[in-house]
């Protein structure tokens, strides 16, 4: 049945969301760096690129990565360039410790760069084809035969998102709460440092991967 399903989909997606990642490190830097609005719009845009893997795996697009190597590569490679790029970027802003230091403690984070913030993570998601190929293994298993696999493939990434949201905002406001702290040139280069560390580590990891 269709509510089993969904419930057995929510424990596992719920498991994942929780695992420390890419994500995670995504949305505490941006939180960090910029405020709330800053690290909720990384956030937006990792459940939106979610959701469109969702969609893509109950049409069966995210099928051609499982199937085609050489669109699975092409993917690959985009998706580890820019992680690179983005986390070069990163470990020189803290090895400089000249990157804008963002809002005082208390003072509204800018507006001007929250599309930039969104559109980050929204790459950052959309340029992993571990991802896709997660959705593809495991969506299958929880749609019923007898549903469309379009509106259940979106309920599920949907669920998965919510769930998402759920931990990113408490890793969100757990920053805020930080501010202070968090505002100091030391503590922010070695937050710069860290996730560009990470980044690179998950760009070299997926340019290597074979599958």
């Amino acid at each position: 049945m269709l509510l089993t399903d969904v419930y057995s989909f929510a424990l596992v997606a719920g498991l994942l969301a929780i695992i420390p990642g890419l994500d995670t490190a995504m949305v505490l830097r941006s939180a960090a760096r910029n405020g709330r609005r800053h690290g909720f719009a990384t956030a937006f845009g990792i459940t939106s690129g979610a959701l469109i893997w969702g969609a893509g795996a109950a049409l069966g697009a995210s099928a051609l990565l499982t199937a085609s190597t050489a669109a699975y590569t092409a993917l690959r490679i985009a998706g580890a360039a820019y992680m690179l790029w983005l986390g070069l970027r990163l470990l020189v802003r803290a090895a400089r410790g000249d990157g804008h230091l963002g809002p005082e403690p208390g003072a509204p984070p800018p507006d001007a760069s929250l599309v930039r913030s969104w559109s980050r993570g929204l790459l950052t998601n959309l340029l992993n084809p571990k991802i896709g190929a997660f959705y593809i293994a495991v969506l299958p298993q929880f749609i019923p035969a007898h549903d469309s696999h379009l509106a259940v493939g979106l309920l599920l990434a949907s669920i998965h998102d919510a769930e998402s949201m759920i931990w990113f905002s408490a890793i969100i406001f757990g920053v805020g709460s930080a501010r202070a702290l968090l505002h100091r040139r030391g503590v922010r280069r070695t937050i710069d440092g860290l996730t560009g560390t990470t980044l690179i580590g998950f760009g070299v990891k997926l340019g290597l991967a074979s599958r």
